[in-house]
């Protein structure tokens, strides 16, 4: 295990190298700058476009302000947002947080929907309720996420007039938020993040569950499966241990790619909800051109991406003994 942490450490540092070369220089390459809209705003002296210039590193060519941005990351400093004018791990790090919120309770919702229903496809092949669950899984596949979130959005509209009932609809907390109590703050948080994290999960799920439905299909025609069952193995053990536990190694697999995931939010539904969370955030850097909250961005996903590729190997191993990671 040691040596494959460490190999992995070596290989990873041309890797982050790389990457960090290439997120640089293709948003330096977009057209324009942050101080671009001060250029076309004639109430902005040249003398003033050329101190913030300074200021901001803006009159160093690109290859200038790469090394030094490298040299401040190497000692933890991502460099300075524009938008801000602050160091970019503190500006991102609460919205970070606040997506990682919402994309934990997505992940719950995620695997216990999609697993039980695959497995339930698989084992009721061809059934009136495989049947139906297509149709519904196909449906939700062509549907975008944020669409789907608008029509939620009407329809608990209704319900709230109709009933009166306090659903809400925006934002992770209430307005009286900081007179709560701890479970209460907890609670105002988790009635904030249930709808948006559920829709996630739903419209997630659907390409998922298809995908678990024909591995386990195809793990159940193995003669290894057959030889089980005739050897009197009870069917539940024959599904979730034999079947189900080779079926998932190409899911394990791609467990690397849940950390990054974790940090980069859930997307436009974070934007249709008004959540607080990293996407936001994002769009409104890129319009900015706010370069270095963007490359730092970006370079902390790769990194997770590196470290969670390498959990997927270790967990890959410990799923299937046939693998080793020596």
């Amino acid at each position: 295990m040691i040596p494959f942490l460490v190999r992995r450490f070596f290989q990873a540092i041309p890797t982050l190298l790389l990457a960090s070369v290439l997120i640089f220089f293709v948003i330096s390459l977009a057209p324009g700058d942050f101080l671009t809209p001060a250029r076309l705003n004639p109430g902005i002296s040249d003398e003033q476009l050329r101190n913030l210039s300074v200021s901001f590193g803006l009159d160093r060519p690109a290859y200038v302000q790469y090394f030094y941005w490298m040299k401040n990351m190497l000692q933890g400093d991502f460099g300075l947002s524009f938008q801000y004018t602050q160091p970019v791990l503190p500006v991102i790090w609460p919205r970070i947080v606040n997506s990682v919120y919402l994309v934990l309770l997505n992940l719950v919702f995620f695997y216990a929907i999609a697993i039980p229903i695959g497995v339930y496809g698989a084992v009721r092949q061809n059934s009136f309720g495989d049947k139906a669950i297509n149709v519904v899984l196909y449906f939700l596949l062509g549907f975008p996420s944020f669409f789907l979130f608008l029509i939620v959005i009407y329809f608990i509209l209704q319900i709230r007039n109709a009933t009166g009932w306090d659903i809400p609809l925006g934002g992770m907390t209430s307005n009286n938020y900081e007179q709560l109590s701890a479970f209460g703050k907890f609670w105002d948080v988790l009635r904030h993040l249930l709808i948006p994290a559920a829709v996630l999960a739903i419209t997630d799920a659907a390409g998922l569950t298809r995908v678990i439905r024909g591995l386990m299909l195809e793990v159940m025609r193995s003669d290894y499966i057959r030889t089980a069952r005739a050897k009197g193995v009870s069917e539940r053990t024959a599904i979730w241990k034999h079947t189900f536990r080779n079926a998932i190694l190409p899911i394990v697999a791609g467990i690397g790619g849940l950390l990054p995931a974790a940090i980069s939010g859930a997307g436009f539904v974070e934007v249709v909800y008004a959540y607080p969370g990293i996407t936001p955030m994002l769009l409104t850097a890129i319009t900015a051109s706010d370069l270095y909250l963007i490359a730092g961005f970006t370079v902390i996903s790769t990194i997770l991406l590196v470290i969670g590729n390498a959990l997927s190997d270790i967990l890959l191993a410990v799923v299937d003994p046939r693998i080793k990671v020596g």
